[in-house]
């Protein structure tokens, strides 16, 4: 991995979109390209206009390389004692606080000590890496204001195809350890089932295992959302699965690439996952995210007869309410 140090200039910020998700008020990040390497992340699209990736001669859709800025704990901690309005944090939305170049500076453990010396915040930690347990001492310390989450992505016999696409995340058994170790030591959990790609984690016996592991691990809230089709992370996952000898799995993955195949992938996606959480949880608990630009007209109509836990994001759900209300009774 190829290393890269840049100046950010925020700490903590309003995130609408992200209350929008009932996920935090409040987002940190602290880079702008994770090292985990996950080749479906769609980070890239949204941050590709940043200066830096030209600057560092870099492509915001490329490999291979991290952007850290190791002076994020210091921004967020002055926000923690300037800011009057608090919540919840979200640490972090864009990229990972204890990916390995995080690691290298200590990035999440330091974000958590600026923030709660502070009253009034709470966090929720995000993360695709096991090394957030060398951490729990200090979120003991404060159990009530962290809620802790790391994304499974895969079922363990699955892990071998995930690393392919995960290539420096920890393996998901790794994961679901420290979800284990965090509920036997009391601390708040939640699930973050997020993406469950086609062919790789979509399949309702699939599905089944890891809502019935969160259930376990007592989560409080279950998150789950669909592959983002923006970006070439989709192609890019195909072709390394190609490489690697997973055919079938890039096969289905290459099936959502067009627009109906994706939306029929949704539409089964919302159908398995609810299914299988009102068996181990209240719906009320679910929060699948949902995006309908890319839905189908007939699979969007099909989701709306029974949307039980779905959070319709976007601009076009703020229209086709607005529509609704406007619609003869």
């Amino acid at each position: 991995m190829r290393d890269h140090e840049c100046r950010l200039k925020t700490g903590i910020t309003r995130t609408p979109e992200f209350e929008r998700k009932r996920l935090a008020c409040f987002a940190v990040n602290c880079g702008l390209k994770c090292g985990h390497d996950c080749l479906y992340c769609s980070s890239g699209a949204v941050l590709r206009t940043h200066l830096a990736f030209r600057q560092l001669g870099e492509n915001p859709f490329s490999h291979g390389y991290a952007i850290v800025d190791p002076t994020t704990p210091e921004r967020v901690a002055r926000d923690a004692a300037r800011i009057r309005e608090r919540g919840l944090i979200q640490l972090c939305t864009l990229t990972d606080a204890w990916a390995p170049e995080g690691q290298q500076h200590n990035i999440g453990r330091r974000c958590l000590d600026g923030i709660l010396a502070q009253p009034g915040w709470s966090v929720r930690i995000l993360t695709k890496n096991a090394s957030v347990r060398e951490d729990f001492d200090l979120i003991e310390q404060h159990r009530d204001r962290v809620l802790l989450g790391l994304s499974l992505t895969a079922t363990p016999e699955n892990s071998a195809v995930n690393k392919v696409l995960e290539p420096n995340a920890s393996d998901i058994k790794e994961r679901m350890l420290t979800m284990v170790e965090a509920a036997a030591r009391g601390l708040r959990v939640y699930g973050m089932l997020c993406p469950l790609l086609p062919g790789v984690a979509d399949a309702p016996e699939q599905i089944g295992q890891l809502v019935n592991f969160v259930a376990d691990c007592r989560a409080e809230e279950v998150f789950v959302e669909p592959v983002n089709p923006r970006g070439p992370g989709l192609k890019q996952c195909q072709e390394a699965l190609e490489l690697w000898g997973y055919t079938r799995e890039a096969e289905a993955i290459g099936g959502i690439r067009h627009r109906h195949g994706w939306s029929q992938y949704c539409l089964e996606l919302i159908r398995n996952v609810q299914a299988r959480v009102r068996r181990h949880f209240d719906i009320e608990k679910l929060r699948f995210l949902l995006y309908p630009a890319h839905l189908l007209p007939e699979h969007e109509a099909e989701i709306r007869k029974d949307d039980g836990g779905v959070v319709w994001l976007g601009k076009e759900q703020s229209l086709t309410a607005a529509a609704q209300r406007q619609e003869p009774k």
